[in-house]
């Protein structure tokens, strides 16, 4: 199978991006952002691209993870699952269509400037002509982009360059004509005019060194229509009084006719024609991608999803596209079709934000962006919180705009997407789900393991999960904890619930290497090792249902801890513990390779036992000096250090008589304990259950997991009894 050439630079990415949203946010937005806030439109183009930035670069971090053909609605149906897909796939679709009959009724207007015949007719051709262009498959002449694009630039260069006498700074008062309120509302409106960010991701296929280019071209195209606008709507604003360009329509042609008279303005509404055109053939060729790609994800009804055999388009879905355009363009006037578009802008930039968030702290495996948002998580919370403002200020209508695409997706989602579908999203993966397992147990070496049908009894399960620091360690350690019993080693490889798993046939060269390493390590007294590599939709669903079929003593996997910088505290541990029906061995590898020094820190709880056992057993198999401390607060009395003390004697001497006993002090527990893991090779401890809050503020043995100078082994014991 051929994969896309990547071939696009960043020139190309900037040409494409910015080719895409100079059309209406150019020669017909700027009319109705006069209409709502008067001469400070410049500032409100400026404060939309500062509300949208957060959303571009979770846009290009996205991208660099997920970099396909389908962009938004594949991040947000791979994070949130299919009814959010369904939902997001048709705004996502029904925004952009809205964005091309707002340049559409543009069109007629620049258009009106030679003829004075009526308009609809003159559209509804455009659009029918459109159609066609893209079911034959004429969807985008890339080498009209670069020419169509420097023509309008030097276009609106030429017209600043010869209005300067025209300004009048008078003509900036009142700067908000109707006040924060009508800013607000205008800044919301022309949130279409930034429409063309979502292209970046569309194409990110075809993106040369993606990591790179996206964020780049997203950022540069970002600043360049900002500037382009805001410095546009300036001059407008400092030459008309805002009442004579309110409403208008086609702002620039009034532009250019104030400056050099008709036959100047003839020629910027001839560029304004050849502009929107383009962009509105490359709207229809984006649009009808949508339910072309719904359909062949069995979200929309498979007609949709089927070429023509000869043109090798989707026939149906451009069809579907042409006739969505004409009628907004029928019914609607072109100041509600803007704010419509806007609104599902808004919401869509929104949800882009969302999806890093979720998707940083769920930490699949198959997340893995080339380029990471700066400033997380506050960027993205920017982002949500300035999107609800722009939506709340749009008032009833964006709840329109959003409950008519939310209302009839949930719907359509029930009654048919629903009914064809399995796949979850990330969020969706809940609860107890045997049938990842029952699909995934597969080993790429051609030996099928099906976990369900099989007599499988191992003591341990180590989980390999691919980013170990090494991978041999964990399993040395899954060796000693079987006590020469049999060892399940299970690499997992995760995918995104929109992969099928039988298409992942391929063992990757690390896990074959990894193959051979630990067969390697099978001892001469029996101990075997069993290893089987595992395609999975969800790891520790999977990995708990392994250990339920081999119904082993003890689950062992690498942990590092809380990760620093995260919004929450993403801890799959806390749903393993409460599920698990072994015992559960977190080990967190400081990369020391023998053990000769063991410190086992006693709790009083239920995993205290399961800590001696352990730790009797690991030093004599490493033959490791053992000693076991309890820690004691400096302001307790002497009577509490005694009780203590000996407590830990008695222990220690029922088990044996090698070992030692220590009290840690100080003010500090946590700094106090791993203070003194310094003087030792392995710390073992109980791994307690938590609260989510507890998890949230950070949990006493994951601060001691993530900051222990040497490696530790937190010891978790079961609250189920296995029947055998």
């Amino acid at each position: 199978m051929q994969s896309l050439e990547r071939r696009l630079g960043l020139f190309s990415v900037v040409t494409i991006s910015i080719s895409s949203m100079v059309a209406s946010g150019l020669f017909v937005v700027p009319g109705i952002g006069f209409s709502l806030t008067g001469p400070s439109l410049f500032l409100a183009f400026i404060a939309a691209a500062v509300a949208i930035l957060p959303a571009a670069m979770s846009k290009a971090e996205l991208a660099t993870a997920m970099p396909t053909s389908g962009g938004t609605y594949v991040y947000i149906e791979r994070t949130f699952g299919p009814l959010a897909g369904t939902v997001s796939g048709l705004g996502l679709y029904l925004s952009i269509l809205l964005k091309v009959s707002f340049a559409l009724v543009g069109l007629g207007a620049y258009i009106g400037v030679f003829s004075d015949f009526n308009i609809s007719p003159i559209l509804l051709a455009c659009v029918a002509a459109i159609v066609l262009l893209n079911i034959a498959g004429i969807g985008k002449v890339s080498s009209l982009l670069t020419a169509i694009l420097a023509v309008t630039l030097i276009s609106v260069a030429a017209l600043l360059g010869f209005s300067e006498h025209l300004f009048d700074n008078a003509n900036l008062k009142p700067m908000l004509s109707n006040g924060t309120e009508g800013f607000i509302a205008a800044t919301a409106v022309v949130f279409i005019s930034y429409a063309g960010i979502l292209k970046v991701a569309a194409i990110a296929e075809e993106v040369k060194t993606p990591e790179k280019t996206i964020p780049q071209g997203i950022l540069l195209s970002l600043l360049a229509v900002t500037a382009l606008y805001s410095v546009a709507a300036l001059a407008m604003a400092l030459i008309f009084p805002s009442s004579e360009i309110a409403g208008s329509i086609r702002p620039i042609y009034d532009w250019a006719q104030a400056v050099g008279g008709g036959m100047i303005g003839a020629i910027i509404a001839v560029v304004a024609i050849l502009t929107i055109i383009n962009s509105s053939n490359a709207g229809v060729l984006a649009g009808s991608r949508f339910p072309f790609a719904m359909s062949r994800d069995s979200l929309l009804p498979s007609f949709l999803g089927k070429l023509h055999p000869k043109f090798l388009t989707p026939v149906a879905s451009i069809v579907l596209s042409g006739a969505i355009i004409a009628l907004s363009m029928v019914t609607l006037d072109v100041a509600k079709i803007a704010k419509l578009a806007s609104a599902f802008m808004i919401l869509i930039y929104m949800l882009e934000n969302l999806c890093v968030i979720v998707l940083r702290e769920t930490r699949p495996q198959w997340y893995k962006p080339g380029y990471k948002a700066p400033l997380y998580p506050s960027l993205q919370i920017f982002g949500l919180a300035s999107g609800g403002v722009f939506l709340y200020a749009m008032g009833s209508l964006s709840l329109l705009a959003i409950g008519a695409i939310a209302i009839p997706g949930v719907l359509f989602y029930f009654l048919y997407s629903r009914k064809h579908t399995s796949r979850k999203g990330v969020l969706g993966i809940k609860g107890k789900r045997p049938d990842i397992i029952e699909k995934s147990e597969k080993s790429f070496a051609g030996v099928n393991v099906d976990f369900y049908e099989t007599n499988l009894r191992s003591q341990v399960v180590v989980a390999l999960f691919g980013k170990e620091r090494s991978a041999d360690m964990l399993i040395e350690m899954g060796l000693a904890l079987a006590e020469k019993g049999t060892v399940e080693v299970a690499s997992l490889i995760e995918v995104p619930e929109q992969t099928t798993l039988q298409d992942v046939v391929d063992e990757p060269a690390h896990i074959r290497s990894l193959r051979r390493r630990a067969l390697a390590m099978t001892t001469d007294d029996g101990q075997s090792i069993h290893f089987d590599s595992i395609v999975t939709h969800d790891l520790s669903h999977s990995i708990f249902e392994i250990s339920q079929c081999v119904h082993c003593d003890w689950l062992l996997k690498e942990w590092k801890g809380k990760k620093n910088g995260s919004l929450i505290s993403h801890d799959p541990m806390r749903w393993l513990k409460s599920h698990l029906h072994c015992n559960l061995a977190i080990f967190r590898d400081a990369g020391v390779r023998h053990i000769r020094k063991i410190l086992a820190l006693l709790n009083d709880d239920k995993n205290d036992k399961v800590v001696l056992e352990t730790v009797k057993h690991l030093g004599e198999l490493f033959g490791a000096r053992v000693i076991l401390a309890k820690y004691v607060p400096l302001s307790a009395p002497e009577e509490k250090l005694d009780h203590e003390k000996a407590y830990l004697d008695r222990v220690a001497a029922r088990i044996s008589d090698k070992i030692e006993t220590q009290i840690i002090q100080g003010d500090s527990p946590v700094e106090d304990i791993v203070g003194e893991t310094v003087n030792f090779d392995l710390f073992m401890l109980g791994s307690q259950d938590h609260s989510f809050a507890a998890n949230f503020r950070g949990t006493f043995d994951n601060k001691l997991i993530d900051k222990a100078m040497c490696s530790v082994l937190a010891l978790h014991a079961s609250s189920f009894t296995r029947a055998e």
